[in-house]
């Protein structure tokens, strides 16, 4: 058993990781920059270490400093979270090479999956359907052009080394593929330093679903359902649940047990989500995710399990603590991710929170670094909380949260609490009526200056 975990990350996911570790009994180091010292999850843990100032490349993404603070705290493991490093190949690689525990998966692992074609050509393999698209990475228009009339439009576009929707056009007919796909590879080679792109079918009401997987790297893995992601703007969830609402029974096992056997029979280990595009009952292959999730709440509460505490039990070499047998559905839950961000546009809003009272009661759980008198900086993420409900049924667990939603007081910032409040009187969002492109139409007509 590990004695101490260095948990490499700030915010909500911070306290996340070291409230699960106090309950396994391991002590905890809080690394931060000079911005965050006075955060909770700084407060919260057994130690703590300033590792650098306020901008993430000099703090939150400063591998030496990390490790310098394990070495100055005697840390055994390191916790990314979710963002900032959890997903960076070359520092599991030093993690390891300085003989300290990655909690999360292999370095191959999030190489693999880290390049989206290498990923999906690995899951095709596997046996995972995929979007039809390129074999490969498109080098030339003229290239994507024949590709386009070959797939049918419209298509989508992706940089290879893309994520939260940079890279990423749509090219609806011949017309518009001239301009996606030099944007595309433009924005790719800015934002990732990689223009190679790639092309798939746009799929034109698919819905966001993700399959929860979990392995033991030695060859067992089990799936823990699906979690419904289809309420986003610009390719950012705001809203998640599980189970899907148009998911049936047969449709979750066949690919949940798909999932699984791929995640085995590469020896994956810990935490991972398989997302894919939903429609008419087919699942496609978009990307996995080679860590905890921001939604993993959800599927926490519908099936009784802390992957946090899970993710630690491999780490240290341990077996998984439930089977695919053991894994039932119970109820329905429903996450929000509150931010600290103005509307109609979404404009972040650091400030002073003046006032901060979480929701209680049955069924509720708030995962939040708020806290009186706190300042969120100006230098992060905008996210500030998640509120999390559970009940028996997709109805109760959506009254459930319109009743912490009124409870719930964050004053001081401008926040997206508003926004719930209206999508929750509407009659898709109550009847799951929605796909990924619902959320986008219903803000251009409805939330306006």
């Amino acid at each position: 058993m590990f004695d101490k975990i260095l948990v490499a990350n700030r915010g909500e996911i911070a306290l996340r990781v070291i409230r699960a570790a106090r309950e396994m009994g391991i002590q905890t180091v809080a690394v931060h920059s000079t911005a965050d010292a006075d955060a909770m999850h700084v407060r919260m843990a057994d130690e703590s270490v300033c590792i650098g100032p306020p901008s993430s490349s000099e703090s939150y993404l400063s591998i030496p400093a990390i490790i310098a603070a394990c070495e100055v705290t005697g840390a055994q493991a390191i916790h990314p979270g979710y963002g900032f490093l959890s997903e960076n190949a070359n520092f599991v690689q030093i993690v390891e090479d300085h003989d300290l525990t990655f909690i999360g998966p292999s370095a191959e692992h999030i190489r693999i999956m880290g390049d989206k074609i290498t990923a999906k050509d690995t899951m095709k393999a596997l046996g995972v359907p995929c979007v039809p698209g390129s074999d490969g990475g498109v080098a030339t228009l003229k290239e994507a052009q024949t590709l386009g009339k070959e797939i049918g439009y419209p298509v989508i576009i992706k940089a290879t080394a893309g994520g939260g929707g940079r890279g990423m056009k749509v090219a609806r007919d011949a017309s518009e593929m001239e301009s996606a796909f030099l944007t595309a590879r433009s924005e790719g080679k800015a934002a990732f330093g990689n223009d190679e792109v790639y092309i798939e079918k746009y799929l034109t009401t698919p819905r966001h679903i993700e399959i929860q997987v979990f392995g033991d790297g030695k060859g067992q893995a089990v799936h823990l359902g699906e979690r419904d992601c289809s309420l986003q703007r610009r390719h950012q969830k705001v809203l998640e649940e599980a189970p899907g609402p148009c998911i049936t029974e047969e449709e979750r096992a066949r690919i949940g047990e798909t999932c699984a056997d791929a995640v085995a029979r590469i020896n994956y280990r810990g935490a991972g989500t398989i997302e894919f595009l939903y429609e008419k009952g087919d699942f496609f292959f978009i990307e996995m995710n080679t860590r905890l999730q921001v939604e993993h709440p959800v599927t926490e509460a519908i099936f009784g399990v802390d992957l946090v505490q899970e993710q630690i039990r491999v780490a240290e070499g341990m077996p998984m603590s439930f089977t695919q047998d053991d894994l039932q559905i119970n109820g329905h839950a429903i996450e929000v991710r509150i931010n600290a961000e103005k509307l109609p546009d979404f404009a972040p809003r650091p400030g002073t929170i003046t006032q901060f009272h979480a929701p209680g009661g049955l069924g509720v759980r708030m995962d939040s670094a708020l806290y009186d008198g706190y300042k969120i900086p100006p230098y992060y993420d905008s996210l500030i909380a998640k509120l999390i409900v559970h009940g028996k049924d997709r109805q109760s667990a959506l009254t459930r949260l319109a009743r912490a939603l009124g409870e719930l007081i964050v004053d001081g910032v401008d926040t997206t609490i508003p926004l719930f409040n209206a999508l929750l009187q509407e009659e898709d969002i109550q009847t799951g009526n929605y796909n990924i492109h619902w959320l986008e139409h219903w803000l251009e007509t409805n939330l306006q200056d």
